[in-house]
Formats: C-alpha cells, structure tokens, sequence
C-alpha cells in the first residue's frame, strides 16, 4: 500500500461584503480618459495601483496621473505598482501630462509618482516641471500632488512643493506598529517629519493610511493624533485590498459604520477635513476638501 502525502487545503482568499462593490468602467468620458492616457503614452495611479474608483473616477472625467515612470524603487508589501529597477527620466513628460490634463478640462487635477530612490534629486526636478507647466496650461485648474517619501533629502522636497500647486499630499499608508511590514523602506516619524515640512512652507497638507492590516482602534486613532501634530490638514481613511496572492492579505473587511466612526473622532481631534470609507483612496473624490 502506497501512503499518499497529506496536502493541506489552503483557506479560499476572503469574500469581499456587498459595501465593496464596484461599479464596471463604462460610458463615454471613460473611453475618453482612456484615449487620452493611451495617446500620450502616461501612467495613471488608477490602472497601476489597480484602483477599486477607476470606473466611476474615470467615468467623471477624472484621473489620478503617475510620473516619473510606472516602476517603483521601493518593494511596499500592500502596493500593486511594479518593483525593480526603474528606465531613464523622460524629460517629455511634464509636457504630456499638462497637455492631457488641459484636454480633460479637469478643475482639480492630482499628480502623484513612483520613488525614485536611486536619484539624488528623488525625482524632484520632474515633478517641479510638471506642476509648473500644468499651471501653465491650465491656470485655473488646482493641483494636488500626492509625492513619496525623500528620505529626508528636504532640499528635494522644497524643490518639490515649491511649483505652484495648492495641496501637497504625503501618505503615511498604515499604522506605526506596522510599518516593518506593510513600508519596509519606510520610517513612521521621517514621514510625519516630511508632512510638518509641508506644512512650515505653507501648503496644505493632506495624508492616507489604509486600515484592515490588522491595526487596532486605538493606533488608528493614533496616527490621525500624530498626523494633526505634525501640521496636517486633511487625512484620508479606506479599506485595505489586497491585488494579488504575493501582498499581504486582507486581516478584516471594516464596517462602513466603523469609518463613520473614525471621521468622527478624527473631526473631533481638529482635523479639517476627513474622507473616511471603504472605497476611498488618497486622491478618491479629492476636490471637496477645497
């Protein structure tokens, strides 16, 4: 008798609650977002980060633009972007952004980028001119842009937020406790420190962290008294999902009673404005906190 080897059933992947369901990307100012991006050649948060929003954000018209490549220097165990090692700078970019951001027509339009690490500028000088030539373009339109981390090079960040734009947004993605495993490349107080520089030139400053990694109330609660110390204005709250089999799973699918809760402590703790939902990402609905 031959002895079989006993396989171990892996629990099935979460099912996710009917509050997390998303509408399909359809009508015509999607097809027309899609043609724009495709045209000329850009990267959009939405599709690399596999945003659950992408449907109706582009179907409004709307876009959350990616510069400086769609390929991170950093390995985030919670991010879909693409990991490695990233090609040269396309000086033309800056260039095609603020023309498809004029074409779009939006009034509110948000830029963010992968890390560039392995410059000493951090990509600064791309960001610089891209603000600078979408004001250019477009100088009705506000700008919010959504940077990384410096790693504490502030003559970078200075460079950064000193185009013109009117929201400077810096994500601190989860909760302290967390961070070796969620931002390894990361540290909880040099992003804080990034967001109250933010602050002390005179920006408006806005953060995201994403619960359902694990974290508690208490150090939820937590980091938006840390964020409202660190000078910032404005937090954004949403579910954890995970892309694929590789990131971390998803430890629990939160209760939109939950986040209704978190808002309300986070407006009590002076907050100025707080988007708090399962579905709500950092750039998701970004023009009503102006």
């Amino acid at each position: 008798m031959i002895d079989l080897p006993i396989v171990e059933k892996k629990e099935p992947r979460r099912r996710k609650p009917e509050w997390l369901r998303v509408k399909l990307p359809i009508g015509e100012n999607f097809k027309k977002v899609r043609r724009l991006v495709d045209q000329y050649n850009l990267h959009t948060i939405c599709q690399s980060g596999s945003c659950p929003n992408m449907g109706e954000c582009w179907g409004a018209g709307t876009a959350t633009f990616m510069i400086l490549g769609n390929t991170c220097t950093r390995s985030c165990s919670f991010c879909a972007v693409k990991t490695g090692r990233p090609p040269e700078y396309d000086e033309d970019e800056p260039r095609r952004v603020a023309e498809a951001i004029k074409l779009m027509e939006v009034k509110h339009a948000v830029i963010t980028s992968v890390n560039r690490d392995e410059r000493k500028d951090r990509g600064a000088e791309i960001w610089y001119h891209t603000v600078r030539l979408t004001k250019e373009l477009s100088p009705e339109t506000t700008i919010e842009t959504l940077i990384p981390d410096v790693k504490a090079t502030w003559e970078a960040l200075e460079r950064m937020i000193s185009a013109g734009q009117e929201v400077v947004s810096h994500n601190m993605e989860t909760v302290e406790r967390l961070y070796r495993k969620v931002r390894p490349q990361a540290k909880y107080y040099r992003s804080l420190e990034q967001i109250q520089k933010t602050k002390d030139y005179g920006k408006r400053t806005k953060s995201g962290f994403m619960v359902g990694l694990g974290e508690t109330d208490e150090e939820v609660f937590k980091t938006m008294k840390d964020l409202k110390d660190h000078g910032c204005d404005v937090v954004t709250i949403g579910q954890y999902l995970q892309p694929t089999k590789m990131h971390l799973e998803v430890a629990e699918f939160v209760h939109p009673d939950k986040f209704a809760m978190y808002k309300e402590e986070g407006l009590k703790m002076g907050l100025d404005f707080v988007e708090s939902g399962p579905l709500v990402r950092s750039s998701y609905h970004a023009e009503r906190h102006l």
